[in-house]
């Protein structure tokens, strides 16, 4: 759940923060107030994309941060996977824009990356823009809204999808003509010879390093190890010498007071320590060698791995794949008959496990269509009309259509009037329908989101994520409007909602209702929120019912939708 939003010089707001609540927050104002300024700051610390056109005119940076509840093992595990500390309750995030268009991203305090966000981000909040449709859909994004519903696994297909392709690659290449045959052979054979003609070592680059280093600075080396062998055993006052005389002296005391034979003991360690120290150094410092000649052959010989993992690598393990992979190749190319023999009867194998894994999904998704189109079509005509629904799924198994998510396609139809025939949602719908539909598909399919992981969640002790709604009634009015209302209040009485409005309908069903003002200060547009008492919110139903004259009339109006509505 997301308790606090604090943005500060971003577009026009200079310094706004918010404290949220459970329930469903409703954000109102004038147009151009920065109402939905508030979402792309949150989008911001969900990982979208920063411009530095959006800081502030007349400051170096935007700042943008929040504060969620965040007992979930699933955010420790992100954490932990990035080498971040996780807190017990709250979960912070930060992330600055400046004006050079460099950026810093926070989580709990430190540093980390906007791809960190962008894997918390599924978890935390997800963001229904204004203006978004099912016209913004691709091909796969409408599968995936699919998938998203039914739960569809993806991965068998996927990774059958990738052994077919891969066998098939490898028959493709085995297949050329025999001039490029005879070209690649001449290749892999030159690249193969380089990289084996180096006798190359696992871990021969680190270590090479390492001498280089001393090779490098072998006379300080050298007189830091003489300087401490002669501190610690060679020297006329050396610590060794010093702790003999000390000895001596505790002798003497240990005839007189037995006390002292501990400490004599440890003493005569300490020696002892003391010179096998010393002696480990001056072995050190007889094998340091000043060779500019031996400087020279392993830089000459780092060089050269170096060439090898630019061409090849980038690591020197790398390196050495690619020569056991050049093998394999040419060793394929020169037994071309009897490889192509074994590779196809493997793609005829790995064709067969992936059809038998994108049919049991085309399956699964067959079935799931039918409940979706069930569950949006009776959400949809909640929200004041009277609509049929279809969710088409189509396709056939023709390996043309094969992907790593199937071969399957899927349109949304709906016929908005009695007697219409079905056609694609973006074509047939009305402004204000697209928007009702939208919100029918996105709350159904969360709601199947929500409920496959409801029980994972309660073990986790996890919040359901914030559903954020920006401007999702435009286009519509009156009973359609308080149709959107209700429906926003049924979400949040589950899940945490945010949501912008300019309807007095939906407004009157809020929580918390906060209002968004832009007022000029000092020469300057400054922006603030804050949250309405019930007297502020019955005068801004009322502005939002009348317009900037409040009258009696829409005064007791907007008194009378709170009551009904509380």
């Amino acid at each position: 759940m997301l308790l606090e939003l604090r943005v500060e010089n971003y577009a026009v707001i200079d310094n706004v923060a918010v404290e949220l609540a459970p329930g469903l927050n409703l954000l109102t104002g004038e147009t151009g107030a920065g109402k939905s300024i508030l979402i792309d700051a949150l989008a911001l610390l969900l990982g979208d994309k920063a411009s530095a056109d959006a800081v502030r005119h007349g400051t170096d940076k935007a700042v943008v941060s929040a504060v969620f509840e965040a007992d979930s093992k699933v955010f420790d595990a992100v954490l932990v996977e990035n080498g971040i500390d996780a807190r017990d309750e709250q979960l912070i995030l930060r992330r600055e824009i400046a004006t050079g268009g460099k950026g810093r991203v926070f989580v709990n305090n430190q540093p980390a990356t906007v791809a960190v966000l962008r894997q918390l981000a599924p978890h935390l909040a997800i963001i229904h823009a204004q203006n978004e449709s099912v016209l913004a859909f691709d091909a796969a994004s409408r599968l995936a809204l699919l998938d998203n519903f039914a739960g569809s696994g993806l991965a068998p297909v996927a990774a059958a999808f990738e052994e077919w392709r891969g066998i098939r690659n490898r028959i493709a290449d085995l297949e050329r003509d025999e001039q490029d045959r005879l070209r690649l052979l001449d290749l892999w054979n030159f690249q193969r010879k380089e990289i084996a003609g180096a006798n190359l070592r696992a871990g021969e680059d680190s270590q090479l390093e390492a001498e280089k280093r001393v090779l490098v600075n072998s006379e300080r080396i050298l007189a830091s190890a003489m300087g401490a062998y002669d501190a610690l055993y060679e020297g006329n006052v050396s610590a060794s010498v010093l702790i003999r005389s000390a000895h001596k002296q505790l002798e003497e005391l240990v005839r007189f007071d037995e006390k002292f034979r501990e400490p004599l003991a440890q003493l005569d360690s300490a020696r002892i320590t003391v010179e096998d120290i010393g002696q480990t150094l001056r072995d050190y410092a007889d094998r340091i060698e000043a060779s500019p000649e031996r400087l020279a052959e392993v830089e000459d010989r780092l060089a050269a791995i170096d060439r090898l993992k630019r061409k090849y690598g980038p690591t020197l393990e790398d390196v050495v794949r690619q020569r056991e992979e050049l093998a394999r190749k040419l060793n394929e190319l020169e037994n071309k008959d009897e490889v192509l023999r074994k590779l196809r009867s493997e793609l005829a194998k790995s064709a067969e496990q992936y059809l038998d894994a994108a049919r049991a999904l085309s399956r699964k998704r067959y079935h799931s269509a039918r409940k979706l189109e069930k569950q949006v079509e009776a959400e949809v005509n909640e929200l004041a009309m009277k609509a049929k629904f279809k969710v088409d799924v189509s396709g056939s198994d023709e390996e043309a259509r094969w992907t790593s998510q199937g071969f399957d396609a899927v349109e949304y139809l709906i016929s908005a009037n009695p007697g219409e025939p079905l056609g694609p949602v973006e074509e047939i719908a009305s402004g204000g329908e697209l928007s009702r539909v939208m919100l029918a598909l996105k709350t159904t399919v969360e709601a199947g989101i929500s409920g496959r992981a409801r029980q994972d969640r309660a073990k986790a002790g996890a919040q359901q994520r914030t559903l954020v709604f920006d401007e999702v009634d435009a286009g519509i009015g009156g009973r359609a409007a308080e149709a959107v209302g209700k429906k926003l209040k049924q979400l949040a009485a589950t899940k945490q909602v945010l949501c912008v409005t300019h309807l007095p309908q939906i407004a009157s069903f809020a929580d918390q209702h906060y209002l968004i003002e832009k007022k000029e200060s000092g020469g300057r547009t400054k922006t603030s929120v804050r949250q309405l008492d019930r007297d502020e919110r019955t005068r801004e139903l009322a502005r939002m019912i009348s317009g900037a004259k409040l009258t009696d009339t829409s005064i007791k109006h907007a008194e009378q939708m709170l009551k009904a509505n509380r």
